[in-house]
Order: structure tokens, then C-alpha cells, then sequence
């Protein structure tokens, strides 16, 4: 099984960053848009209240609010960012199993996904409309191989978009996107076991999804198919 650092390697090689700049014990992040995770700067234990100073500068110069994420046993960065005045934001889990746990279970023929990279316009249309705009795609276009995007199917019309890419053999779904019109009739848990199962005929052995604390139906989606949180982390920003 892997570890809770190699879930996380996953995820960052699934949704990757522009760039990433070596501070030393400080590592930022730099992109043009694309959430949180891919512009958050990340710092070992060892980290100084002056080298937290020089990346926050840096920061600021890259046309960014200082932001860190702060992984499990990072409780002394946690601390040093409070005292600098910096907020939590976005406590998340990261959900991980064996992949068989999410490839070997049933879904409705009826809501069957297909896999396609480019993504398709409805596709484009989905994340959209669900707050996913170009610079969160371009974050997808820059990620490792393999990956794709699936479109779900309900009564039969698109109900539903993700996008899944395999590192280090490790499956990572991001970005689920069910529409209104299909939510609460089991779309997510069969996209879900379909990602999972694309995952596994491309090379992966286990499955990972991130989900924040407020996503109680997500929570509830993941923890139901059986996954169990392998660590989780919150980010710390920098309050005016």
C-alpha cells in the first residue's frame, strides 16, 4: 500500500503546477490560475520565520498571496503561520484504496462513461458551469500521461465529467463534475468505479481522490465505495 507522501506525489504529478521554485527548505508554487494546490508553497520542518519572510516576498513578486499547504505532521508550520497571522482555509482529505476495491464493483449499463482526451465542448460546458474554468483545464492539459476525461451518461444525456490520471501507479480522479439534473441518482458512485477502472487498465494498483471537509456529499460518496483517508492537509493564507 502506498504511503501517505506518495499519495500526495500522485496528486501533484495529476495536477501539476506551472512551475516550482527551490527555496531551500521552502518550495513554492508558481501557475497562472488553477486553484489552490497548484500555486500553494509547501516548506519542511526545518523552515525559519526568516526564510517563511523571503517566501512570502517571493510570493507577492510572482503576483500571488502567500499561501502554504500544510500536510499532516507539519504542526510547527502550522504554528509559525498562525503567529504571521495567516487563516485556515480548506481543511481536505485524501481518500485512497486498492484499486480492486472501486474496479470490481457493479454500476447501472445504464451510466456508463466514455473516455475521451481532448475533452469534448459538453464536457468544457460541465466544469464550467461548476466553477472549472480554462486555467483549472490547462492544469489538466499539463499533466502526466496517461490520462483522460471521462463523460457520464444518465438517461441517456451526458450527466457528468472528470478527469483521471495515473503516477507512479496510482490512479487520481480530480475535478467530478455531476450536473443538477443527475445528481442523487448514482452517477458519481459510477463515475467513480469507472475512473477507478480505466485507472487500472493503465497501469494503476491503487486509487486516490482529494475532497475537502465541506463536500459532506462527496465524503459520503467516497466513504461509502469503501475508500479510507490515508492523511489530509489545509492550507494557510496569508489574511490582509
Amino acid at each position: 500500500m502506498p504511503d501517505y507522501p506518495s499519495y500526495l506525489d500522485a496528486s501533484e504529478a495529476t495536477w501539476a503546477p506551472e512551475e516550482k521554485i527551490d527555496l531551500g527548505h521552502v518550495t513554492l508554487r508558481r501557475s497562472n490560475g488553477g486553484g489552490k494546490r497548484v500555486t500553494a508553497a509547501t516548506a519542511s520542518a526545518d523552515v525559519t520565520d526568516e526564510e517563511i519572510a523571503v517566501a512570502e516576498t517571493r510570493m507577492y513578486d510572482l503576483g500571488q498571496t502567500p499561501l502554504f499547504q500544510i500536510r499532516d505532521g507539519d504542526g510547527d508550520l502550522d504554528n509559525l503561520l498562525a503567529a504571521r497571522g495567516y487563516g485556515v482555509v480548506d481543511p481536505t482529505h485524501v481518500y485512497a484504496c486498492d484499486i480492486a476495491v472501486l474496479a470490481e464493483m457493479d454500476h447501472d449499463v445504464e451510466q456508463s462513461c466514455l473516455a475521451v482526451w481532448e475533452p469534448l465542448a459538453i464536457q468544457l460546458e460541465f466544469w464550467r458551469d461548476g466553477g472549472i474554468g480554462a486555467d483549472r483545464i490547462a492544469v489538466m492539459e499539463r499533466a502526466v500521461e496517461p490520462k483522460t476525461a471521462l463523460i457520464g451518461r444518465h438517461e441517456n444525456s451526458p450527466g457528468g465529467t472528470c478527469f483521471v490520471a495515473v503516477s507512479q501507479g496510482i490512479g487520481v480522479m480530480h475535478a467530478l463534475e455531476v450536473i443538477p439534473a443527475s445528481r442523487r441518482a448514482g452517477m458519481g458512485r459510477a463515475m467513480t468505479i469507472q475512473a477507478a477502472q480505466w485507472a487500472q487498465k493503465n497501469g494503476a494498483s491503487h486509487f486516490c481522490v482529494l475532497c475537502t471537509e465541506a463536500n459532506t456529499a462527496a465524503n459520503a460518496l467516497y466513504i461509502g465505495l469503501g475508500m479510507e483517508r490515508a492523511g489530509g492537509y489545509h492550507y494557510r493564507i496569508k489574511e490582509s
